[in-house]
């Protein structure tokens, strides 16, 4: 059984000109290699929780540890941000350079790397998000896609156990989308860095290893992808949708196709499914 790198408890967060917490006693362990996903419609406090998770924002009550340090202690901000990065959901907000490779090296430069291990990292970690070719490139050139790449190149360079992912794919198209979502699952499946996915998108969700649903600051719902959407009206309640091929499944029952799963999430799945059920007539 994995041992947790992130440890939450009883965390609440709470904004100077709120009513009431965005954060309202979360308690979550999230696993070392693990992936998980974090839902929520706008204003269930999924945001200010990654925030938390960074320590750009510090609990107004109760603990975060992040391999063992203390993010909700202003001493340890650097450190934990060093094991924790964050990509953004606007990547121009994240990117500072006017070339690619130069905003790769800002931050070791600022840590003081030696110049040697900055170029070795650097050439690293455009290759391991596939941007080695636009090394050169100003990344005013480049796509949304091809952008948020950069900014995850940025804060691998610092080799990070941990990467809290904000949203970062709601600015973009659905390529650019698939493709930083499938470069957050390389880096999970390969390299063993810890994914927290935070997002609006169900048929992004389904690809994780677990999903926890938050409302009005607290966790309403929490399991495998599995799990949590086959709860449809709870999942409803909280002012979100299922994956569309769950409710490709729902229709096609609906329609008179009997045997077809509930289940199913993926269009791989579904068409697994439609297969089985093809093989029936």
């Amino acid at each position: 059984m994995s041992e947790p790198i992130i440890c939450a408890r009883d965390v609440c967060f709470q904004y100077d000109d709120a009513d009431h917490p965005a954060v309202d006693h979360v308690t979550l362990d999230v696993m070392k290699g693990e992936f998980l996903a974090i839902l929520g419609r706008n204003g269930s406090g999924k945001s200010t929780f990654a925030k938390l998770l960074n320590a750009l924002l510090l609990a107004t009550s109760g603990t975060i540890e992040v391999d063992g340090l203390r993010a909700t202690n202003e001493e340890d901000c650097f450190a934990v941000r060093e094991v924790c990065g964050m990509v953004f959901q606007n990547p121009d907000n994240q990117i500072v350079a006017t070339i690619v490779e130069e905003d790769c090296a800002f931050g070791l430069e600022n840590l003081g790397v030696e110049p040697a291990e900055i170029r070795r990292r650097v050439d690293e970690t455009l290759r391991a998000v596939g941007m080695e070719k636009y090394a050169e490139t100003s990344p005013s050139m480049l796509s949304g896609g091809q952008k948020q790449r950069v900014a995850v190149a940025g804060v691998l360079a610092m080799k990070p156990k941990v990467i809290v992912f904000d949203e970062s794919t709601a600015m973009l198209d659905p390529v650019g989308r698939r493709d930083v979502m499938n470069l957050a699952r390389k880096l999970n499946r390969e390299e063993g860095i810890t994914i927290v996915w935070i997002t609006h998108f169900m048929d992004e969700a389904v690809l994780a290893d677990r999903v926890v649903v938050m409302d009005a600051g607290k966790i309403a719902l929490q399991g495998t992808p599995r799990e949590v959407f086959i709860r449809t009206k709870e999942i409803r309640a909280l002012g979100l949708d299922v994956p569309g091929m769950m409710q490709l499944s729902a229709e096609l029952r609906a329609a008179g196709l009997a045997g077809l799963s509930a289940t199913t999430m993926t269009v791989e799945e579904m068409a697994e499914e439609l297969c089985r059920l093809k093989s029936r007539i």
